[in-house]
């Protein structure tokens, strides 16, 4: 029992989800782009993932942010760093689950997101305009893109979400969770961290398996 436990846990630790543009494994990959770098020297996402990442309506999910009129470039740069979260961690195993949907298998759930990490997001989107709480479902996509449903109303995040924890555990369906662990505490994921300093979500998939 305690090799299987010790093989499940490591497969817990260094690992990609099975969703729609992951690789099959982690591993170096030293092309990524712009604020997708800092996963290069092991990542879950290929180079060109990394580019799209940074499109608006990219052609990964045909996402379209600015949904209610321009997002501003402050709010932005935190729903393209929660997509290199996502697309390039290989650190958010203990968090994976099964996933229902026709274009993944699998999900994360959960992930305990540092409070700054947050705070921040939260901060910089307050006057950000969206028409809906989650964003994962719900939309009308007949045009090939995401459009506001009938009747949904466009307002400012603060209004749709009226707190930081709002924000984080509701906009993708409880993908995160809001914590009052600091970065650097190894208690929580940092959606941004300095890679001359280590990849600092290792140890907190340790600390959680």
């Amino acid at each position: 029992a305690a090799a299987t436990a010790v093989v499940t846990q490591d497969l817990l630790l260094n690992v990609c989800m099975d969703a729609k543009h992951h690789k099959t494994e982690p591993g170096p990959e030293g092309q990524l782009y712009g604020q997708c770098v800092l996963w290069k020297d092991n990542a879950c996402c290929t180079a060109n993932t990394s580019l799209e990442a940074h499109q608006d309506q990219s052609y990964l999910y045909n996402f379209n942010w600015d949904h209610c009129g321009a997002m501003p470039e402050k709010c932005k740069r935190h729903f393209i760093q929660d997509m290199c979260l996502y697309e390039c961690s290989p650190n958010l195993g203990p968090w994976i689950d099964q996933a229902d949907t026709s274009w993944r298998k699998e999900r994360i759930r959960d992930v305990p997101l540092c409070q700054e990490d947050c705070e921040q997001w939260w901060e910089d989107c307050q006057d950000a305009i969206t028409c809906k709480v989650n964003w994962h479902k719900g939309w009308n996509w007949t045009t090939g893109t995401n459009q506001c449903p009938k009747g949904a109303m466009c307002q400012k995040f603060k209004f749709v979400f009226p707190t930081a924890a709002a924000l984080c555990e509701q906009i993708w369906s409880g993908s995160y969770r809001y914590t009052s662990h600091h970065r650097g505490s190894g208690r929580c994921i940092q959606m941004w961290f300095d890679p001359t300093q280590g990849n600092p979500n290792v140890v907190v998939a340790q600390y959680y398996t």
